[in-house]
């Protein structure tokens, strides 16, 4: 399947797409108007014909959600059939290991990696899940995580929105004490969980898929990458979850309105936004809760 899209839209689409088609996901420049065309591969050998156009439907209605959050024009979305290979296996040969951020590296399971002298690894497989870390939000969480839990505020860490686990796994790697991994999606709460045991890292992060409004607050460090209307709507919550003079460190939202709606909206709860970290047409926020 091809989509063409505005750039704005092509990190999330191509992370949903490497989830629903365990492919690797091509992307191309279209020379003519500036957008970009992402190509990837749908395996039907076991999959009915319905369930071919559920798949498809489900891509279509996730493009229109998108155009709509980032008001642009509508992704095209293509679909041609070409014979049967091994897409299952041959997006791996496109996800090798790299540096996140200085010193952190991540690494699939199918590729050796040495280490160098100092430097972390976080060893994984996304399964079904979305996040391989390739997203720009990933790495500008990272930074600002790493800075508030080396920097000793960060001893007990929510990441929500867990995804595969990379943050609260970077985030124990950092030195925080425990860490809470929560996710909506099953999927994800099982990569997550998989992915932590391969890293030794079960004594300090939990992985869960307790819904937010249960978990109990008292967090000196509340990360959240999504996106800014669940943001928006998550942030009473969010308030409650991180304790006076804790952090926040929020992502998924882009660079000027979305931002500063952000900002607005819990400088108004008494999370005053300290740093804004920006990576292409990206945005993190460092956010600090007032004492009092």
């Amino acid at each position: 399947m091809s989509i063409c899209t505005d750039p704005v839209l092509v990190d999330p689409i191509s992370d949903f797409l490497l989830g629903v088609t365990e492919s690797a996901v091509e992307i191309d420049v279209d020379d003519r108007d500036g957008r970009q065309c992402l190509t990837a591969y749908l395996a039907e050998a076991d999959m009915e014909e319905g369930q071919r156009r559920r798949v498809i439907r489900q891509i279509g209605d996730y493009l229109a959600e998108l155009a709509q959050i980032f008001e642009v024009e509508e992704p095209s979305l293509a679909v041609s059939e070409y014979a049967e290979e091994d897409w299952g296996s041959n997006w791996k040969k496109h996800f090798v290991p790299f540096a996140i951020v200085p010193g952190l590296v991540i690494a699939p399971t199918w590729e050796q990696y040495q280490a160098a002298p100092g430097e972390r690894v976080i060893v994984m497989d996304p399964g079904m899940a979305f996040g391989t870390g390739h997203h720009a939000t990933t790495s500008l969480c990272l930074a600002l995580v790493r800075e508030v839990v080396e920097g000793g505020g960060g001893s007990r860490v929510l990441d929500v929105g867990t995804g595969t686990g990379i943050l609260g796994m970077a985030a124990a790697l950092f030195g925080a004490a425990r860490v809470l991994a929560i996710d909506n999606d099953p999927l994800a709460v099982a990569a997550a969980g998989e992915n932590v045991a391969r890293n030794h890292l079960a004594a300090v992060v939990e992985v869960s898929g307790v819904v937010l409004e249960q978990v109990a607050g008292g967090y000196t460090l509340v990360v959240a990458n999504i996106i800014h209307d669940t943001l928006l709507e998550m942030a009473g919550t969010l308030e409650r979850l991180v304790e006076p003079g804790g952090a926040l460190v929020l992502s998924g939202i882009l660079q000027g309105e979305q931002t500063e709606n952000i900002a607005r909206c819990f400088a108004g709860l008494g999370i005053a936004p300290v740093r804004v970290e920006r990576l292409t047409e990206w945005s993190a926020l460092l956010l600090r809760k007032g004492r009092g």
